[in-house]
Parts: structure tokens; C-alpha cells; sequence
């Protein structure tokens, strides 16, 4: 199971989507999730809420990640239309190769599949379908009041040639152990260590669970 850091690896709640959880992550080993909007003025910064001047630049976190000289996975949750070109110039300069954009709006998705990132589609209750699924290169699996991932559902997109990425439970404030198992006992079975990963608030813990 490839281990994503939500947010960044953080101790604090104030610390997520810090120059302090990234570090922390990067350190541990830990691929992350964060979050990316444009700013007034130009420029993308990394934010879940809404933006300002303030907010850490993307390119400082991207010259983070640098600095570790690591290829570990960055899911780029995009908050905002319109980030194409300047990304993609960043992604370029920097020399990013193991990230995939998501949560993006369908049409704002599509341009990013013509700027050939690499695109994540999102799989959900309310997106039982999903969107643009052949064009993607990946599957973002959200469960938000209750558990429906199943082996079925994995081994399909598997085999597809899809990358797995699940939304683990606490991030919706449900108890997580005894899906964890499940997943575990699904990935033995399917043997796809590294086409599955996991996002979630405790990176330490899934590490120990999943890699015991």
C-alpha cells in the first residue's frame, strides 16, 4: 500500500498544507495530498480554503520536494479552473513526473487531459460513473457516509490499468480499522502493492498496518 500524507503530515490541525507537515512528510518517506487555488495577482498557492497572498507558493513546495531529491507520489487536488498553463510550467521547470491532478470540475479536466497531465478521475456515491474513466490514469475513491469500495470495484479498475487511490474513512470522521483490513486483505489477494495507495490523517499508523 503506497502511504498519501493528507494534507501533509501533520500533528496539529493548524500544521495541514504547512511548510512544516510537507517537510515532515517528505522526511518520513510519505507521498502527500494537497491542495492548489490561484491567487489574486497570478500565481497558484496551496490552500484549501480560500486563498491569499499569504498561503505558501506552490513553486516554495515544489523546490521542498526538490530538495529531498524523492519521486514520491503528489496527489494535486485542484480547487480552482483555470491553472493549466502556469502548472504546467511549474510541473516542467521542477521536473515532476510521479503526480496526478484531481477533483477538478469535468470541463476544467478535460483541458488538463489535452495538456496531457496525468489525471485522476473521481469515483463516489454521487459519481457511481466515472467521469472521462478511459482518458484518466487513475481512479480517486470516496466514500462520504458509508462503505461501498470493494474487491470487485478495485480488481476492476486494476485491471483496466487504472492506479487506485482511496479516500480513507477518517477524513469523514468514520472509524477506519475495519476497512483498513478489508483493504489489506484485498490487496494480498490481488497483489497490488504498488498500484493501490491511501490517503489519509494518520501516515505513521497506515505505514505500520498496512506494511506489518
Amino acid at each position: 500500500m503506497i502511504i498519501i500524507s493528507h494534507r501533509g503530515f501533520w500533528h496539529n490541525h493548524n500544521e495541514k498544507n504547512s511548510i512544516t507537515a510537507f517537510d515532515r512528510s517528505f522526511l518520513n518517506s510519505y507521498g502527500l495530498e494537497t491542495d492548489l487555488r490561484d491567487v489574486a495577482g497570478g500565481g497558484i498557492v496551496v490552500s484549501h480554503d480560500m486563498a491569499s497572498e499569504n498561503c505558501l507558493k506552490l513553486e516554495d513546495f515544489f523546490k521542498l520536494y526538490k530538495k529531498y531529491n524523492t519521486n514520491l507520489p503528489l496527489a494535486l487536488n485542484i480547487k480552482a479552473d483555470g491553472l493549466q498553463i502556469p502548472l504546467k510550467k511549474l510541473i516542467q521547470k521542477y521536473k515532476i513526473t510521479n503526480y496526478f491532478v484531481f477533483d477538478m470540475s469535468v470541463p476544467d479536466a478535460l483541458l488538463y487531459i489535452d495538456l496531457n497531465f496525468n489525471v485522476f478521475t473521481r469515483q463516489s456515491e454521487y459519481e457511481k460513473e466515472p467521469s472521462f474513466y478511459d482518458k484518466a490514469c487513475g481512479i480517486w475513491m470516496d466514500e462520504f457516509y458509508s462503505h461501498w469500495i470493494d474487491k470487485n470495484t478495485i480488481k476492476k479498475h486494476i485491471d483496466n490499468g487504472k492506479s487506485v487511490g482511496i479516500v480513507s474513512p477518517e477524513l469523514h470522521k468514520r472509524d477506519y480499522k475495519k476497512e483498513w483490513q478489508e483493504y489489506k486483505q484485498i490487496e494480498k489477494e490481488l497483489h497490488i502493492q504498488e498500484q493501490l495507495m491511501i490517503c489519509t490523517d494518520y501516515p505513521d499508523e497506515a505505514r505500520r498496518f498496512f506494511n506489518d
